[in-house]
């Protein structure tokens, strides 16, 4: 006789509330340094609704911050010494002098903090040494934006405690400076590119400093604009199911630079600042195959500009529907999106198809991968009451196809950081 092995239950990954978040930084800080931190910041992480490698083509994204948040708890020093340590390494304390800080002269985590510095720096704004603890609730390689996270925080925590002025304050779930932040945004995205060697865009960056609580940003990658839509899943009965599959992600390999560099060889080909520029032209849109298609690589051009046109296209038509109430309709916009994520841009794989695939056999209105891609986390539209059901039914699918059991989380849209 033989009997069904139990079905196994689905791990949650919840945010921490934030005066537990700030006083593990604090405590972290106090047991390192021996002193109190001047304060502690924090800085979400992120899930992009849609528009994914439309950032660094000029397009449209619609990103939301999560609740799940890094906290930076920061002293200011008198020298140029820079101290750091965090609860998610076992390295210890790192130590860097900012007189030597320089592209490539910095490594894994510390890059990405001692880079927002050396980018301020670089803007001519007089930052100096600190001390800094970080502890995070932002899962890591989860394509959740956890680098971004890390980044913001550091840049709202070092514009505070030596009165850089470009954060501002936030006031009931939004910042008061949006230019300020656009800009500390800009100084992310060069720490991430320059220091830490991440070809990304700037949409996690602007999520994270530039969000608001309760909507999601509507973000021109090609002037910054914003627009904040509002998201309020709970009035229609819905929710936001986020599925970490534990697959490896990072931006810094050669997959995600090959996309780009993809876009970049096909904007030159087609005589174009940037694929934008071909989403709005019918013109150049329909002139597109014929110019790529000839060369060696032309069928992964022409698969990749595909993909970029048709997600900016998505991302109107998600906005769309928000606006005008029709929040089940967003559903199979999800789908296509995955759709061309899987087949035109190729950065699926096995695991985020899976997660998909079962999310919307279980219910989901829609689903689709999130973030770079090659793993991280994937997104489902799920009706409320059917939130466990979903994620009961993704962890199960993971056990059948023998994969690394899933994380599960629940995605609102919250304030910024500050």
């Amino acid at each position: 006789m033989t009997t069904d092995a139990p079905a196994p239950q689905p791990t949650w990954t919840p945010a921490w509330d934030r005066a537990e978040g700030e006083e593990r930084a604090r405590a972290l800080f106090t047991a390192t340094f021996d002193a109190r931190p001047d304060g502690v910041w924090s800085a979400p992480g992120r899930v992009n609704l849609i528009g994914e490698h439309t950032d660094y083509n000029g397009g449209l994204a619609l990103p939301i911050a999560l609740p799940h948040r890094t906290y930076a708890a920061v002293a200011r020093r008198d020298d140029d010494l820079v101290r750091l340590v965090s609860a998610q390494e076992p390295s210890g304390v790192r130590e860097v002098r900012l007189a030597d800080v320089a592209p490539g002269t910095v490594d894994g985590w510390a890059a990405y903090v001692v880079g927002v510095a050396w980018a301020l720096r670089e803007a001519r704004h007089a930052v100096g040494g600190f001390d800094l603890a970080i502890d995070s609730c932002v899962p890591f390689g989860a394509g959740l934006s956890s680098s971004a996270a890390l980044e913001a925080a550091v840049a709202v925590a070092l514009d505070a405690v030596y009165a850089v002025g470009l954060a501002g304050a936030v006031v009931d779930g939004a910042a008061d400076d949006d230019a300020g932040r656009a800009t500390l945004a800009g100084l992310c995205v060069r720490a991430e590119n320059e220091m830490a060697g991440a070809p990304t865009g700037g949409m996690d960056q602007a999520a994270s400093l530039r969000a608001r609580g309760g909507h999601a940003l509507l973000l021109d990658c090609r002037d910054g604009a914003v627009r904040h839509v509002p998201f309020d899943l709970t009035g229609h009965g819905l929710a936001l199911l986020v599925v970490d599959t534990r697959a490896p992600h990072s931006h810094v390999d050669g997959e995600y630079a090959q996309r780009r560099a993809a876009c970049d060889r096909a904007a030159d080909l087609l005589g174009v600042p940037d694929l934008r520029e071909v989403a709005q032209d019918a013109d150049r849109r329909a002139q597109a195959e014929a110019v790529l298609a000839p060369e060696a690589d032309g069928d992964v051009l022409v698969r990749r500009v595909r993909h970029v046109v048709t997600e900016i296209d998505r991302v109107t038509e998600f906005v769309t529907r928000l606006e005008d109430g029709d929040v089940h309709g967003v559903g199979p916009v999800m789908d296509a999106s995955h759709a061309s994520l899987r087949d035109d841009y190729e950065v699926s794989c096995r695991e985020l198809d899976v997660a998909v695939d079962a999310a919307r056999a279980a219910g989901a209105l829609g689903a689709r991968m999130t973030g770079g891609g090659f793993g991280g986390s994937a997104i489902a539209l799920v009706p409320a009451d059917a939130v466990e059901h979903v994620a009961e039914a993704v962890a199960a699918a993971f056990a059948r196809e023998g994969l690394r059991a899933p994380a599960f989380a629940e995605a609102v849209a919250a304030p910024p950081a500050g």
